[in-house]
């Protein structure tokens, strides 16, 4: 295809040579479009949108000569010996604007409007049409909507009203100029996929590991429903406390887990989604500083003084009362100025952090108690109050001097106390940590009224001093009573503790009884063979007289063998006179008369009876033999 160019005064004649191998005939092109892109671009563009292929064809304003007059402009197309032309067009070239199609469109939810943004081909306002639909609805009509942009030097603003934030769309833009005389439609951009609005932050989880001056942090979060990417940063990276290049944040991933290390100083990371529409409100994380406690004052801090190495940070954050997180804090990199290095305040108390690039990690090396300069607390401890007083001692408790107050690095407190009875009393001082709150104070008078200061102390001086007086309570007698009725309480108890472990003990424990053997006159025999003599055991048997008709009860047959046996050492001879004796009398009865037979018969029942008695008597006794004792069990009759 060859393309010839001819124009005058009075026409502009565009003429287009087209060689093609697709039939003979020669087919006449479209009217052709000649406009400027601007108001004040130079150069004319030629467009023709029918030909076999599209044609473009840019003439400049010196090869068009005077463009403010009317041209006939049109195409013609030459096929071998034929051509052929399309339809003449009139134009005044200067007054034909046609801007290209919308560029770099962005967009973002503002509540349920759509806010629209692309790139403006001129600085005042235009005209917009917009066409836009549900994207879950491709096969619905697109939605047409016509209005005026707001422009400021570089982008054109539209804001599309009443839709659904929640809802995903598909958006085409097109736009023309509103200076112009004869404006022109821009083409239509390509279609656009307008996302939903992320409206919850990401849910985040976050592990922390601490590890030789570095902390492992290991977040983990929900996959957001619409985001298409997620963003992180922190607070030491974005002010250029990172061994990562500063360029490579924020980080963005399309992943859920991500895995940083900072240091041990206070550190916020934010997470949110993206998309196309705008970012999601970010959780963020905080991670506190390491406990500040027990921390010393900095021994070396020529890093203020002196530029710092490369890959060397210093944080210095300004502690506030009654918040862990510092509320000022100064970053000091090897680019910050002399100026920026001794830019603090005197008499405050910064929490000082050096850090070191070791292996892409940042590892802090030093952390202290750092002041510029140094004075002596202006206020005295807080709260300081005395409460459960005794005879000899009394709590103490007090709160810190605030850290604003304090003017220097506090080394321990000073508690002095002193009694109100004489002048010449000397105080006894005692030295409290500095991170100690309370104290006993002990060895104290009965009695005795006592002064107590309180003054915290730095490596300057002595501040104000907290005061508060002591009164020590006198004994009373109402102790001594009370004394008395527990000694006397504790004396009853351990009698009967002593008496009841004694019953206890006999319970269980019985004693043997002590075998009774009375007093006898030892026997001098009359002659060696009787002391000489053996005791001898012969059995013995006793029998027991009962009046006629009685049995003998087998009991006390048993009783009297046994009584037999007692006897056994009694004299042989004085039976045999008893047995004579009644033997004798029982035949003398024989020749007596009946009225002498009932009274003898009565004697012999008396004396009957007078023998078991005695027999009985005998029977009961407790009889010693060879050291052994027997209890003999009687039967009455």
């Amino acid at each position: 295809m060859e393309t010839l160019k001819h124009w005058s005064l009075h026409e502009c004649i565009v003429v287009c040579l087209l060689f093609t191998t697709v039939g003979k005939a020669c087919e006449a092109p479209s009217s052709p479009e000649c406009f400027r892109r601007t108001a004040e671009s130079p150069e004319y563009s030629h467009r023709n949108k029918n030909a076999p292929k599209e044609t473009w064809i840019i003439i400049t304003k010196d090869e068009l000569g005077i463009v403010e007059e009317e041209y006939d402009i049109w195409v013609e197309a030459r096929i071998g010996n034929s051509s052929c032309a399309s339809t003449k067009r009139p134009v005044v070239l200067s007054h034909t604007v046609k801007y290209e199609a919308p560029k770099h469109i962005s967009m973002s939810w503002l509540q349920n409007n759509l806010s629209l943004n692309w790139t403006a081909s001129e600085k005042h306002p235009a005209a917009a049409e917009i066409l836009l639909r549900r994207d879950a609805h491709r096969t619905d009509s697109w939605k047409h909507i016509t209005t005026n942009t707001t422009s400021d030097t570089s982008m054109h603003h539209v804001l599309v009203e009443n839709l659904l934030k929640d809802t995903v769309y598909q958006v085409k833009i097109r736009h023309r100029s509103t200076k112009a005389l004869n404006p022109l439609w821009s083409d239509w951009s390509p279609v656009v996929i307008v996302p939903a609005e992320l409206e919850q932050k990401p849910e985040v989880t976050m592990n922390i590991t601490l590890s030789n001056g570095t902390r492992k942090v290991a977040l983990t979060w929900k996959k957001m429903p619409h985001a298409a990417t997620y963003s992180l940063n922190d607070t030491q990276s974005s002010n250029g406390c990172t061994c990562k290049k500063i360029r490579d944040y924020p980080i963005n991933t399309t992943e859920t887990t991500y895995t940083t290390f900072v240091s041990y100083s206070a550190v916020k990371i934010f997470v949110n989604g993206r998309n196309a529409a705008g970012s999601s409100p970010p959780a963020i994380l905080q991670i506190p500083a390491v406990p500040a406690a027990g921390l010393k004052i900095c021994d070396n801090t020529s890093d203020l003084h002196e530029r710092l190495k490369k890959k060397t940070y210093v944080e210095l954050y300004e502690l506030q009362d009654g918040d862990s997180r510092p509320e000022n804090v100064t970053h000091l990199t090897a680019k910050s100025t002399k100026k920026e290095r001794m830019d603090m305040k005197d008499y405050v108390r910064y929490l000082y952090f050096k850090h070191k690039c070791v292996g892409r990690k940042l590892q802090t090396v030093t952390m202290c108690i750092y002041y510029q300069k140094e004075d002596a607390p202006q206020r005295e401890p807080q709260n300081f109050t005395a409460f459960s007083e005794t005879h000899t001692s009394s709590n103490l408790s007090w709160k810190a001097i605030p850290s604003a107050d304090q003017r220097g690095f506090l080394t321990h407190y000073s508690l002095c106390s002193v009694k109100d009875s004489s002048q010449d009393e000397r105080k006894e001082c005692h030295k409290i940590s500095a991170s100690v709150m309370k104290y006993r104070l002990g060895n104290l008078t009965q009695g005795t009224k006592y002064h107590v200061s309180l003054v915290g102390v730095t490596r300057v001086g002595e501040g104000p001093e907290a005061t508060v007086t002591i009164n020590t309570p006198p004994e009373k007698p109402v102790n001594v009573l009370w004394s008395l009725c527990l000694l006397i309480l504790f004396f009853l108890l351990t009698t009967l503790c002593t008496c009841i472990l004694k019953r206890i003990k006999e319970n269980i424990f019985p004693a043997v009884p002590t075998p009774v053997i009375p007093d006898f006159i030892p026997f001098q025999p009359e002659s060696q063979d009787f002391l000489e003599r053996k005791e001898e055991v012969d059995e013995m048997t006793l029998l027991q007289l009962h009046p006629e008709g009685k049995s003998v009860p087998e009991d006390a047959e048993e009783s009297a063998v046994l009584a037999g046996e007692w006897e056994e050492d009694t004299d042989e001879d004085e039976d045999n006179e008893r047995w004579d004796s009644r033997m004798s009398g029982e035949s003398s009865d024989e020749g007596l008369s009946p009225g002498s037979t009932g009274e003898a018969l009565r004697s012999s029942r008396e004396g009957e009876i007078t023998d078991v008695e005695q027999l009985d008597n005998e029977i009961a006794m407790l009889i010693y033999k060879k050291g052994l004792v027997f209890h003999v069990k009687r039967d009455s009759l």
